[in-house]
């Protein structure tokens, strides 16, 4: 009789785990692949700016791929497969907050896209400078912060908005002290104008209040005669108090300030650079030479240098003054008209002389 074949259970317990060993490298060398791959695409830096400040503009309602996109025309993303493989691992789409972000030298996925779904962003810097009417202020705003010129522009001239917060249509330009302003991108038009309120009480200390309350003079009539010292006196901010000390003087006499700055806004012609007959003849609250006192709001937004020129004026007798004939951008001033005239005339020859005639 056969006898059955004998089972060699040693061998089988050996080829299992041989196959057993067999997969648990193959499992480590793919844990141990994976893990790394893992690390590179979280933990490897994947942004290179090569020194360049570079920036990303998230706006409202921007889809997430809509944004990395933009990151990826940035041209500072080295791997762009891995940084999108991230971003839906870590669920941006699910996280999406507008604002003006930093694509940081060095930063590595997970730090990018940590900081988008936080809304860590890089704040900006806002001046102002060169600002004369309403329209260029709005425009101004909105090309630092995510907000249209239009929606400032309604603001600005929106009586009740503006006498919610102390002023104006006019006067409300007066609140805008220039100055160096950090803020977001994302911040809203509304709360730009609330941040300048506050920035406008924290400017006028009860020091500068009692200077302009000595003077006879409102905050807004401090900031509109400051616009015309300013105007009057671009190139030597020391000659700014002697300035405004004439104009005071003037004020104080009733006389009219009679200042060619005012005329040129009147006239809504910024390269008029020689006043004349035709333009005084303008009719327009802001001629000072056809109407008495200040004129009603600002011609510009003065610097914080001519508004301090208007509280610490110079005491002095003058009431006149014309630029030098030097053309060094200071003034000859005088106590009366006849000595004025001298001057007028020595200023108005050098003008002759340069061809200069409008």
């Amino acid at each position: 009789m056969a006898q059955p074949p004998r089972i060699d259970h040693k061998a089988k317990a050996l080829r299992r785990r041989k196959q057993y060993a067999y997969v648990t490298g193959i499992l480590g060398l793919f844990l141990v692949t994976f893990s790394y791959y893992f690390y590179q695409v979280f933990y490897t830096a994947n942004v290179e700016t090569k020194g360049q400040p570079t920036f990303v503009l998230v706006r409202r309602g921007e889809t997430a791929k809509a944004v990395l996109d933009s990151i990826d025309a940035s041209g500072v993303i080295v791997d762009k497969l891995s940084l999108h493989f991230v971003a839906r691992l870590m669920k941006y789409d699910k996280l999406v907050k507008p604002g003006r972000y930093e694509l940081k030298d060095g930063y590595t996925n997970r730090e990018l896209i940590n900081d988008l779904r936080k809304g860590i962003q890089s704040p900006l810097k806002l001046t102002f400078q060169n600002i004369r009417l309403r329209s260029d202020l709005a425009k101004k705003l909105s090309t630092t912060i995510d907000a249209r010129p239009n929606e400032f522009d309604s603001l600005l001239s929106s009586s009740n908005y503006t006498r919610s917060l102390g002023f104006d249509t006019t006067s409300i330009l007066t609140m805008f002290i220039p100055n160096t302003y950090e803020l977001y991108w994302n911040t809203s038009a509304d709360n730009l104008m609330q941040r300048m309120k506050k920035e406008y009480e924290k400017f006028w200390t009860p020091a500068r209040d009692a200077k302009r309350e000595k003077l006879g003079l409102t905050r807004a009539q401090v900031s509109t005669l400051a616009s015309i010292v300013e105007a009057e006196q671009q190139q030597h901010p020391d000659e700014r108090p002697r300035v405004a000390g004439v104009y005071l003087n003037r004020l104080k006499r009733g006389m009219k300030l009679q200042a060619d700055p005012t005329v040129v806004y009147a006239n809504n012609d910024f390269t008029i650079k020689r006043v004349l007959n035709v333009h005084l003849a303008k009719n327009s609250p802001y001629n000072t030479y056809m109407h008495n006192g200040l004129p009603p709001g600002p011609i510009n937004l003065p610097s914080i240098a001519s508004i301090d020129a208007v509280l610490n004026p110079e005491q002095h007798d003058y009431l006149y003054f014309c630029a030098k004939e030097d053309f060094s951008g200071y003034h000859a001033f005088a106590t009366n008209e006849a000595a004025h005239l001298v001057n007028a005339r020595r200023y108005q020859a050098a003008l002759n002389r340069t061809g200069i005639m409008k």
